[in-house]
């Protein structure tokens, strides 16, 4: 078996990475809270998103708070599962 077997092409990019790990570690992070901690703009924060959610690792909740449309992400229990797997074999490549 390869040692770069589990490594996960949807978390190729630093940008998903990033996303994913604060995830994680959070219930959930809303789009502006993602934009800010990332230091990314709109379309590329948009874009990645996207491809999280195509893969279902990600879920999206679009609500409204007052007027103002408001985004959240949370991760999936297969995100999480994937992710994890992710980790393990960065970490297994590294110590290899």
């Amino acid at each position: 078996m390869s040692i770069i077997t589990n490594i996960n092409k949807v978390f190729d990019h630093r940008i998903r990475l990033g996303i994913m790990s604060i995830l994680m570690v959070n219930e959930y992070a809303d789009f502006n809270t993602l934009k800010e901690l990332l230091d990314i703009t709109d379309g590329n924060l948009a874009s990645h998103a996207k491809a999280l959610e195509k893969a279902e690792y990600i879920s999206v909740e679009k609500q409204f708070i007052g007027r103002k449309p408001n985004t959240r992400y949370a991760t999936t229990k297969l995100g999480k599962v994937e992710f994890k797997k992710h980790i393990e074999a960065l970490e297994k490549l590294i110590n290899n």
